[in-house]
């Protein structure tokens, strides 16, 4: 259970994140069976996802420092961590991240969006890269930062693991990241440039219209957006690309009514 004093920082938030055991990201066993019976009639090969043991030598090596010594681990949220975290944590900050971008740049087949009509979903990637799709590259990336204790660090990993590397399409960073009460290190998970889900290659109006589109699992790609866009507001975060995207999709939506 999330005390109530994790939101002392930002107690805006209080009520605007969904719940752990409320979530439909956090990949128990269960939900997990679910969603590779999910894949297979949807003609996904066997696999889809990278087996367990792979997930699991990933959270062991990345966090291998933390466990050991019995740490505090942070989060960095960028995008759908932002709402739904689903893990336990203690407390959540502000954050910005230097020399990265928020991007959808992330193809997906199964959570928003199908084989036949893939959806995106965010990712960072670093700036000063060619990002043709970028109205904007002077902004680092703020978001949130969540802090899982060290009680709690080897159960909500596990979730979060499943989550985000279901098919190893992040490459999991220990960085330091500034908060207003201070630099922390948090896992932060960034583009895997060399996925062949990773689809940096789009302009913003491709990105665009494939978000006003794609719809799968766990609901439409343009509900994804929206919900960023939302938060970015309730937090006060300004960012021209998420602006700007929301606004072509927006158009795109509107010109097929």
């Amino acid at each position: 259970m999330t005390p109530d004093n994790a939101f002392l920082h930002l107690p805006e938030l209080q009520g605007r994140l969904t719940p752990a055991h409320a979530s439909g990201l956090r990949l128990t066993d269960e939900v997990l069976a679910e969603w590779d019976a999910q894949a297979r009639c949807q003609g996904l090969p066997a696999h889809w996802r990278l087996p367990d043991i792979e997930v699991e030598q990933s959270r062991r090596e990345v966090l291998s420092t933390i466990t050991a010594q019995r740490q505090d681990l942070w989060v960095f949220a960028y995008g759908s961590l932002m709402w739904n975290p689903g893990f336990q944590f203690d407390e959540v900050r502000r954050a910005r991240l230097p020399g990265f971008a928020r991007r959808f740049a992330l193809s997906t087949s199964i959570g928003r969006g199908t084989p036949d009509c893939p959806g995106l979903v965010l990712t960072l990637q670093r700036m000063g890269t060619a990002e043709p799709q970028d109205p904007a590259t002077s902004q680092d990336c703020e978001g949130l930062a969540f802090r899982i204790p060290p009680s709690l660090v080897d159960a909500e990993s596990r979730m979060l693991w499943r989550r985000e590397m279901i098919t190893g399409a992040y490459c999991p960073q220990l960085l330091p990241l500034p908060t207003p009460q201070g630099e922390v290190q948090a896992l932060v998970l960034v583009a895997n440039t060399g996925h062949p889900h990773y689809r940096g290659d789009l302009t913003l109006q491709a990105t665009a219209a494939t978000i006003a589109t794609a719809c799968g699992r766990i609901g439409s790609n343009r509900d994804y957006l929206e919900q960023l866009v939302q938060q970015c507001e309730v937090l006060g975060i300004e960012d021209a690309y998420v602006r700007e995207l929301a606004a072509l999709v927006d158009a795109a939506c509107s010109s097929d009514r």
